[in-house]
């Protein structure tokens, strides 16, 4: 596994600040409302033997230790803008010879075209703010034909007030992202779900280029 912090990247000020801050405190307290994210990794169809995976904002790496015991013979790449939290996943994922970190922005010259078997966002989308029609384009380009993009992360809130506060955690609580990916991708499977009776939804998404 490569050291994260010998990475070039352009960094995101405002969100490297807030991970700084977050990531010792992420594991212990992240449970308690970034729901679906196991249940995700159990709706990926069957991959390709040795596949190679993505995860963007992959974060201490708590999906990337999933997505090795899910598919034990994967390359799994994980891409992160903070280095505070590529220190965790890296103490997190020491042992393993499967998984990469990398330091940066997800963009167009990010890895090859065609790519990868599977690109997984775990609440990552809704933080790159509404203007995320570059992002699919990009991800299209790094999925393989028959590849499967994986996403889970918050839909919207009936409250206003919440919506607001969601905002100044720089997460994006429109729920613009569903269209948006029905619109560049074929679903497989979808699910929508209430968090706390309904305070918000959040959602799961599985498709194919």
């Amino acid at each position: 596994m490569m050291d994260p912090a010998s990475s070039h990247t352009t960094r995101e000020p405002e969100v490297e600040r807030y991970y700084r801050f977050h990531a010792p405190l992420y594991d212990a307290t992240r449970w308690s409302f970034l729901f679906g994210r196991s249940g995700l990794l159990d709706m990926i169809p069957d991959l390709p033997s040795q596949p190679q995976i993505l995860e963007i904002g992959c974060g201490t790496g708590t999906n990337m230790e999933r997505l090795e015991f899910h598919f034990p013979d994967a390359r799994i790449t994980g891409l992160d803008l903070s280095p505070e939290m590529l220190r965790k996943a890296g103490e997190r994922l020491n042992h393993s010879t499967q998984i990469e970190l990398k330091l940066g922005r997800y963009q167009g010259d990010s890895f090859d075209y065609n790519s990868f078997d599977l690109i997984l966002l775990s609440y990552s989308l809704t933080m790159f703010g509404p203007h995320t029609d570059p992002i699919f384009n990009h991800l299209l380009e790094d999925l393989k034909p028959n590849g499967y993009i994986a996403v889970v992360d918050f839909n919207t809130s009936p409250f206003a007030w919440f919506r607001r506060w969601m905002e100044y955690n720089h997460v994006n609580f429109s729920g613009h992202l569903l269209p948006l990916l029905k619109k560049y991708f074929h679903p497989a499977d979808i699910t929508v779900k209430k968090a706390y009776w309904g305070l918000w939804t959040y959602f799961q998404f599985i498709g194919k280029p």
